[in-house]
């Protein structure tokens, strides 16, 4: 933040720069300015800032270019409207990021209005509106594709996690957590057992990783530093909250963690309620009795949380606990693109956001370097006949990642007993159709070419075939619609009894009738083509009231038989 003092000094300061500053951009915009040429230049002076390597770029209203002079500006005069300009533009910017400040100067000549604008970060080029900008000299256009990919290429060589912590040394490690990697690394790698023994801290931490050539990085805080040390990879955050909340959602208890990450994720862990859960799998009289949440489960969730978070993001690992599911989120973008992707290839990631951290976390057993993780989850929910994990990748820079911790669809779940044979990719997809969630049109066609699911888009369901293997053929029956003349018939039955029947009549007769599969708005809509195919195709009943308050009766020059 700039004092207010000097404001002053500043804008003198830029106002000397050479006309062709590509990170400085100086209009009058005295009464107004386009807000989509706003968002083109913070694009264009975000990116020209990285590449000439300044911290900010600065956006100036009320001040004329040629030859500069303070002229003022009315530009959003108030306060509330100009700071509404930061989440406007956020909207539509890369990675969602906005000013990092806007000043107003009240001068003699005038006021100025000074936005000071983020170089884009190491390796992002913004894009407004998808599109990347940038400035050749004094004019706006597109970025070129040299100077993308001069942008892209500075992350290659970079790695957040291995960074070096000044100042911070042996002393400010936990002599616990690094005896319990000593515990670890021999599980690991057994066969340097007898080896092990004889370093001494810190040749064990550079055999392991954690530092390099004895100096501590940002890695060896995260995992092993003391509590209080987290202040040396600041402003990045090393934490981890835990939130127990209620069938309402309402917050009952709550408890931060820091580093020893080694440590304290055991202590996250601790504080979950993984109760008893029974349930009959296949109709037996004699329940299985297991726990909510598989401990591999919790314990590689929330250690991919660590080894992907972007620190740099500053903010927490959150660990969310309700009564039947647990929410993990952590922030950074998926790197692999989607789930599919990784279960698919079933390999290593090409790429880690922190692979310092990652490969320090693999000699300490933490997590699996060869990238079967994720497959290992499913496979586990699988086994237990349990609802796959839920990953949530529509919020920009954060993952969410929910494991349900019961029985959402005893179908689904008879379904896995009685087929085990199914390729993982038929399970996700009807995984995904018992909770009600889309598939591509694609699947949906192949898993009704193999009797998997029936009804209409968006509302699939179990079909007949499995409904047989399952014992579900009354829930079966209740889904699958009948076929229109029965329905017909209903409202032909009703006529001969009362005589008459209006709208509403002929809706409490059927919507309870019509398939559970079909939403309240289809089921109207399929009443509605109901009464028109039996008035005007089919000639079965008239209206003898009127189109506002139709009162229907059986026509009887072509009744039904």
């Amino acid at each position: 933040m700039i004092r207010q003092e000097d404001l002053g000094l500043l804008l003198e300061e830029l106002m000397t720069l050479p006309a062709e500053t590509e990170w400085v951009e100086f209009k009058e915009a005295k009464n107004t300015f386009n807000f989509d040429d706003i968002g083109k230049y913070f694009s264009a002076l975000s990116n020209e800032a990285n590449l000439k390597d300044k911290s900010c770029g600065w956006f100036i209203f009320g001040v004329q270019d040629r030859p500069k002079q303070v002229v003022g500006t009315r530009f959003r005069k108030n306060r509330a409207d100009l700071d509404s300009l930061k989440a406007e533009i956020a909207f539509h910017i890369t990675e969602r990021i906005t000013f990092m400040e806007i000043y107003e100067l009240q001068l003699p000549e005038g006021r100025v209005v000074m936005m000071q604008i983020p170089a884009a970060p190491q390796g992002i080029p913004l894009a407004w509106k998808g599109h990347y900008y940038g400035r050749t000299a004094e004019s706006i256009g597109a970025l070129n594709l040299q100077e993308i990919e001069q942008i892209r290429s500075q992350t290659r060589d970079y790695d957040w996690s291995a960074q070096i912590c000044p100042g911070a040394g042996m002393e400010d490690l936990d002599p616990e957590a690094i005896a319990r990697a000593r515990i670890e690394f021999k599980n690991k790698k057994p066969h340097l057992g007898k080896d092990i023994d004889t370093w001494d801290d810190t040749t064990f931490l550079n055999k392991i990783r954690l530092t390099i050539k004895g100096q501590i990085t940002r890695t060896a805080i995260i995992l092993l530093g003391k509590e209080e040390t987290e202040q040396f990879i600041s402003p990045a955050v090393a934490r981890i909250t835990w939130v127990l909340k209620d069938e309402q959602g309402l917050e009952k208890d709550y408890q931060h963690f820091g580093p020893p990450f080694l440590l304290n994720t055991e202590e996250v862990y601790n504080k979950i309620r993984n109760l008893n859960y029974r349930y009959l799998p296949d109709n037996s009289l004699f329940p299985t009795e297991i726990k909510q949440y598989e401990p591999y489960l919790i314990r590689e969730t929330l250690h991919n949380c660590i080894a992907h978070q972007d620190y740099e993001l500053g903010g927490r690992i959150n660990v969310v606990e309700r009564p039947d599911e647990l929410l993990f989120t952590n922030l950074g973008n998926f790197l692999p693109g989607s789930v599919e992707n990784v279960i698919a290839t079933d390999a290593p990631p090409e790429k880690y956001r922190n692979p310092f951290l990652a490969n320090a976390m693999v000699n300490l057993n933490m997590i699996d370097i060869i990238g079967s993780g994720i497959r290992k989850m499913f496979n586990l929910q699988r086994q237990r006949y349990f609802p796959l994990p839920d990953y949530d990748l529509g919020e920009p820079n954060r993952v969410k990642v929910r494991i349900l911790g019961k029985i959402i669809n005893e179908n689904y779940t008879r379904l896995l007993i009685n087929h085990p044979d199914l390729d993982f990719k038929t399970v996700m997809d009807l995984d995904k159709v018992q909770k009600g969630l889309a598939i591509p049109d694609t699947d949906v066609k192949k898993l009704r070419s193999q009797g998997l699911i029936e009804g209409r888009k968006p509302n699939y369901f179990v079909s007949a075939k499995i409904a047989a293997v399952t014992d579900n053929k009354s829930g079966y029956i209740k889904n699958l619609a009948f076929d229109d003349d029965y329905y017909k018939d209903l409202i032909i039955s009703y006529l001969k009894k009362y005589k008459t029947a209006s709208r509403k009549d002929i809706d409490d007769l059927l919507r309870d009738k019509l398939s559970d599969a079909l939403e309240p708005k289809q089921k109207t809509n399929k009443i509605r083509n109901l009464i028109f195919a039996m008035s005007h195709r089919d000639k079965a009943i008239v209206n003898k009231g009127n189109k506002r308050k139709p009162i229907w009766v059986i026509n009887e020059n072509n009744p039904i038989k």
